[in-house]
């Protein structure tokens, strides 16, 4: 069989930045150890795989696999394939189908092979499981104590439907010291955490309102440039220390940047009396190539 594809750089304007995303089109049939193999042939953190949709009302059914596995949801391959979609059938209205349930995303076309998406995330994002000691935190980091938290904020294991450790550190100067300890991470959780999340605020840049530097998978602790589902899950962080009033907030978080991929996150939260009732994420895309799989003996 010959599968359509695309290469495309996620939550940033400019090529080559961002975080890359491999998007396979007219995956429908294609076995499930097919998907995990592309996943690692491509081996970027994650490659999405369309198929078609359940219900005519929706666009696409998609199915989400890093090089080790599949996952329930993403946020950069959701924000990616919603713009490929949406140039490729000429529609800004995008309803996707993922193991989590049903995502609507808004597209608006930037270019002949860029554009925008936003979506409301699928599930709101909910504390799950208390941090390790914040001494252990820190040794792991390569930071001392002192370095972790600011102002009252503390640790935390948040998730939607894919669970982070969220650490808050002083400030970005603390992010570029991080010397992270790949071994020992898997043994401190028991609830099954996707990898760490570290952020911090940045009152100085003009830009983003945080940075943030992230390692998924536990077992390997490799750097992601962009994360749309620890972005998620920060949400949730931020909500519970009374970071948002009430009404819409927006804030960008910029990632990658240490790795030479910097990626600008955009996030969304709704707070109606107190609680949370609405939270998206949103970011630019860029298509570099496409092409033709060729899976043909």
């Amino acid at each position: 069989m010959k599968y359509p594809f695309m290469i495309a750089d996620v939550f940033t304007e400019e090529r080559f930045t961002g975080n890359p995303l491999a998007i396979v089109f007219e995956a429908d049939g294609m076995p499930d150890e097919t998907m995990l193999k592309l996943a690692r042939e491509f081996n970027l953190s994650e490659t999405i795989f369309v198929h078609k949709p359940q219900s005519v009302r929706h666009l696409a059914a998609v199915r989400i696999f890093t090089p080790r596995g599949e996952l329930p949801f993403a946020g950069h391959p959701t924000i990616g394939a919603s713009v490929a979609l949406g140039l490729r059938h000429k529609t800004s209205a995008v309803r996707l189908d993922e193991k989590v349930g049903t995502i609507v995303s808004v597209m608006t076309p930037t270019g002949k092979k860029s554009g925008h998406a936003r979506f409301g995330l699928p599930q709101l994002p909910q504390r799950v499981g208390n941090a390790p000691d914040k001494d252990l935190i820190a040794t792991h980091l390569g930071l001392m104590p002192h370095q972790i938290g600011y102002g009252g904020m503390e640790p935390g294991v948040y998730s939607v439907s894919v669970p982070f450790l969220i650490v808050p550190v002083q400030d970005a100067s603390v992010l570029k010291e991080l010397k992270v300890q790949r071994r020992g991470w898997a043994e401190m959780f028991n609830e099954g955490v996707n990898g760490v999340f570290i952020y911090c605020p940045t009152q100085s840049e003009a830009d983003n309102d945080y940075a943030a530097r992230c390692f998924v998978d536990m077992n390997g602790l490799g750097e992601d440039p962009a994360t749309g589902s620890a972005v998620s899950c920060l949400i949730g962080h931020l909500a519970d220390n009374h970071k948002f009033g009430e009404g819409q907030t927006d804030f960008v978080v910029r990632q990658g940047k240490e790795m030479g991929r910097p990626s600008y996150i955009e996030a969304q939260v709704k707070l109606e009396n107190g609680k949370m009732v609405h939270a998206g994420l949103g970011g630019h895309v860029v298509i570099n190539a496409q092409g033709e799989l060729d899976l043909l003996g």
